[in-house]
């Protein structure tokens, strides 16, 4: 499914969460500038994009097939629900045997009418310090979808939250652990945290690099040697998680090479090496996807 390169494990090449967020920054479908810097990130080796974006989330499957065109950029598409505040009207009717039998169907024929297919269950969400009874139903239904299809599931942690009982879940539903990966744990900031769920087996994502705002990339650097130290760098991946017009360039936002040209030059400073980096970017994307 997977061709080598550099991977991106958690973004979002069009998305539209404006009506919820109240902003039309959130609505990110500007295609001109989206081909430039996906461009810009294939001369420096990315050959991957796990696009997270699924129902509600406003996923335009033709509008990333293009960008997919016109950039070279293998570019993976993503089955499920995001999280409550963001669901479609149906998530909230369907049983969980409903809503699992349309993420099948995303995966075995089809999205919506494409013939593009879904390969990873994702990004799937608790809300903030809370997980909703209509959130533990979509898990539910992930997990029948998960178990007929074998697909990864990638999920999301709001500010880092929940993500210890996240993983509880699905031991306690006998999901396979090294087929979920937790996502946003970098907005913890607690390595002890993040140590403690690598221990149990899952992957984990640091995919806000460079939302300062949220937490500062030095932070994220000092965890990730300690992750580094405690030998488990090969449960983690690296991502951006851009969502806004003024996360590009065009709106001197950091863009998608920010991870490569700023983030890792950081990471070298504190040590950590150059085979840790190729684990990050190139070799745990292909060992999860593939496995």
């Amino acid at each position: 499914m997977m061709i080598n390169g550099i991977t991106y494990m958690h973004e979002h090449t069009t998305i539209n969460l404006s009506e919820v967020k109240n902003t039309e920054d959130c609505q990110l479908d500007v295609f001109s500038e989206t081909v430039k810097e996906y461009k810009k990130l294939y001369e420096k080796g990315v050959r991957n994009i796990i696009d997270v974006t699924n129902f509600g989330m406003g996923r335009n499957i033709p509008y990333v097939q293009k960008v997919a065109e016109k950039t070279g950029m293998n570019i993976i598409f993503s089955t499920g629900f995001y999280q409550e505040e963001f669901y479609p009207i149906q998530v909230f009717r369907k049983t969980r045997e409903q809503l699992a039998e349309q993420m099948i169907a995303e995966i075995i024929e089809g999205i919506k009418g494409t013939n593009a297919k879904a390969d990873i269950i994702g990004e799937i969400g608790t809300s903030y310090n809370k997980w909703t009874d209509t959130e533990r139903k979509v898990f539910e239904a992930v997990v029948i979808a998960h178990k007929e299809t074998n697909k990864p599931i990638t999920t999301h942690t709001s500010i880092g939250t929940l993500g210890h009982e996240q993983v509880v879940f699905f031991k306690e539903n006998k999901v396979d652990l090294n087929k979920v990966v937790i996502g946003h744990v970098d907005l913890t900031g607690d390595a002890d945290y993040i140590l403690q769920m690598l221990r149990e087996g899952v992957y984990v994502e640091f995919d806000t690099i460079g939302k300062e705002n949220y937490m500062p990339d030095r932070t994220r650097a000092e965890i990730l040697k300690k992750i580094q130290n405690a030998g488990y760098i090969d449960r983690v991946f690296l991502s951006m998680d851009i969502t806004r017009k003024s996360h590009l360039e065009y709106r001197n936002g950091l863009g998608y090479s920010f991870l490569l040209d700023s983030f890792i030059p950081l990471l070298h400073s504190y040590g950590i090496t150059d085979k840790s980096i190729e684990k990050m970017l190139i070799k745990n994307p292909l060992t999860f996807m593939n496995n």
